[in-house]
């Protein structure tokens, strides 16, 4: 995909007059694709993600669908906080939401921490690829997502861990080698977001 994204804009570019927005619509994004759409500079131009319904896939076999085929979805709200209490610097992530346009509504939407069904956090990414060192499942807060898992797996998740893995809040961490972390949600509708950070920018993300 990250291809497609390149080869895309080198179309663009040709394009007379030059374009003001740039949508690029797909049923998944990996984590390089979105990077460097979310990062891409070009003046006066307006690049979104749209996140294509995967109802869409299967609509000839449903006798209703969502009236949603699109979705457009905004970076996770992070806040980082550095721990002073260590001998160690370490830091930890709080996800405090993410915007969205409601394409029905036509409006931008908060999505509450309610509305985010899991998130990870890759404490060292490394620019390509995706590598959770953390992973939560919310569930509203009240760790069923991690009891859910447990009977599908049929096996025993300690309890004590399920308390430290179903918030908002990741445990503390010490920055890899990269000096770079990604944050990615998925919501409630299956929806994906990734943000990434670099260590020079923590401050700005309080």
């Amino acid at each position: 995909m990250q291809r497609q994204v390149a080869r895309a804009i080198e179309e663009a570019q040709r394009l007379v007059p030059q374009p003001k927005l740039i949508v690029f619509a797909a049923f998944q994004f990996d984590p390089e694709a979105a990077k460097d759409i979310d990062q891409m500079n070009w003046p006066g131009v307006t690049f979104i993600k749209a996140q294509m319904n995967s109802e869409v896939l299967t609509a000839d076999l449903r006798k209703k669908t969502r009236s949603q085929s699109f979705w457009l979805i905004g970076q996770p709200d992070v806040k980082i906080e550095k721990l002073k209490d260590s001998n160690q610097e370490k830091y930890q992530v709080i996800v405090q939401g993410f915007d969205y346009y409601d394409t029905v509504k036509r409006e931008l939407t908060h999505g509450d921490t309610q509305n985010i069904a899991m998130w990870m956090l890759d404490s060292d990414y490394d620019g390509r690829s995706l590598f959770p060192k953390q992973v939560f499942l919310l569930e509203n807060g009240s760790g069923e997502g991690w009891k859910k898992l447990s009977r599908e797996l049929r096996t025993e998740i300690d309890p004590t861990l399920i308390k430290k893995y179903h918030g908002t809040k990741s445990l503390p961490f010490v920055l890899g080698n990269h000096k770079r972390i990604a944050v990615k949600i998925i919501d409630d509708r299956g929806i994906e977001s990734l943000k990434i950070i670099d260590s020079k920018d923590f401050e700005n993300s309080n």
